[in-house]
């Protein structure tokens, strides 16, 4: 269960936000994760909250406020080739909704299943 969290300079449209968010969720389907597993939330920060280095650390062009930081946190196991995989397909769908990919941070978290509970606080993978 991929939690996906979307960090942004405030203010951006609904549309913004939405064309990330379908980005990652269908470069997370097509790495193997099941289509209804959709847990995904934005936070949305003014300039004072929200401060990144604008060209760290060999930017072909500066971070503007449309720096996006895109966290997915995932149980461990996915290979860096699957992930190479997701990075390509989500900078394409990106690139294609008029988003500057060098705009893009991508950091994956990952950890054990004994880590999740997906409801009731039950450890079903224990």
């Amino acid at each position: 269960m991929p939690l996906v969290t979307i960090t942004v300079r405030k203010p951006k449209s609904a549309e913004f936000k939405a064309g990330i968010l379908d980005a990652v969720h269908a470069a997370l389907v097509s790495s193997g994760v099941p289509a209804t597993d959709k847990f995904q939330r934005v936070i949305e920060l003014d300039a004072e909250d929200f401060r990144y280095d604008p060209g760290y650390p060999d930017l072909k062009s500066a971070r503007s406020d449309n720096f996006v930081l895109i966290e997915i946190l995932w149980s461990v196991g996915r290979s860096v080739k699957i992930k190479r995989k997701l990075l390509e397909e989500l900078m394409a769908t990106l690139s294609g909704q008029g988003l500057n990919t060098e705009e893009v941070m991508v950091c994956f978290k990952e950890t054990t299943w004994e880590n999740w509970s997906f409801g009731g606080g039950r450890l079903i993978h224990v």
